[in-house]
């Protein structure tokens, strides 16, 4: 059986903490920043968490199941 190959966009895209949790860069943080306000922006200096829903999906492409 040849080895399955990790997704390469996956593995810039997502990070996996030593808990085991999956973590990834907030959206919408590009351009037109003019109009959004500074708090908002602000929350997307944070790192997200992948939804549970996700969990599996983002495993498989990152070769952790």
């Amino acid at each position: 059986m040849p080895k399955v190959k990790t997704n390469s966009s996956a593995k810039k895209r997502f990070k996996v903490t030593a808990t085991g949790k999956i973590t990834h860069q907030k959206s919408f943080k590009r351009h037109i920043l003019t109009k959004k306000s500074t708090k908002r922006k602000r929350g997307m200096r944070k790192d997200g968490v992948v939804a549970k829903s996700n969990m599996d999906f983002v495993q498989r492409l990152l070769g952790l199941k």
